[in-house]
């Protein structure tokens, strides 16, 4: 009797390993493969045949002549996915406003004549510091600065902005955004 147990229990996890642990996620990265090619392989951006990055995951860019992404919360090097995960630093945390501090200097830095008010997105990590968009404003913010640099008049730049712009989802939620990493693909495709 005990034996008859042990091994109908031992047949059971078999079967369920099998079909759970390997059957199941087979299928269903066989249909995402087929219904969604370009998001199961992790929506990869190739130029030229080399990999430049995800649409998913934010890049660092610290030339003028490109766009910036939100700061990223990750470290010790940036937009690192094994580091992914918020700050956890509350509005009043120290730690927070220098760091705020420090990303609205070097934005200021990099463009003196912009006396615009800052989009909050640009010196604030998102949640899992690795977000690759950033708001229409936080793009339309740097225009000036990225035209300049470039030598593009800005209405260009402006509508390369626009061109690029994600609205809301299903009309209300969220914000209008761009996507960093295709957008400043888009400017290299300009020279």
């Amino acid at each position: 009797m005990f034996v008859r147990s042990v091994r109908s229990a031992l047949t059971l996890l078999v079967a369920m390993t099998l079909l759970l642990g390997i059957v199941y996620p087979l299928l269903i990265t066989g249909i995402s493969k087929l219904a969604f090619p370009r998001q199961a392989t992790g929506s990869l951006i190739h130029v030229d045949g080399k990999l430049l990055g995800s649409s998913l995951i934010g890049q660092s860019f610290s030339d003028p002549k490109y766009f910036w992404g939100r700061p990223s919360a990750t470290s010790p090097q940036p937009y690192n996915g094994l580091a992914s995960g918020g700050s956890n630093l509350g509005p009043l945390n120290p730690a927070l406003i220098d760091a705020v501090k420090t990303n609205v200097k070097a934005l200021r830095d990099a463009d003196p004549d912009n006396r615009e008010p800052i989009p909050v997105d640009l010196v604030s990590a998102s949640a899992s510091g690795l977000d690759p968009e950033i708001s229409s404003a936080g793009a339309h913010y740097q225009a000036a600065r990225v035209a300049r640099a470039r030598h593009l008049p800005i209405p260009q730049v402006e509508a390369l902005i626009q061109a690029h712009e994600q609205g809301r989802l299903l009309g209300v939620i969220g914000e209008p955004r761009v996507n960093v990493l295709e957008l400043n693909l888009a400017l290299d495709r300009i020279h």
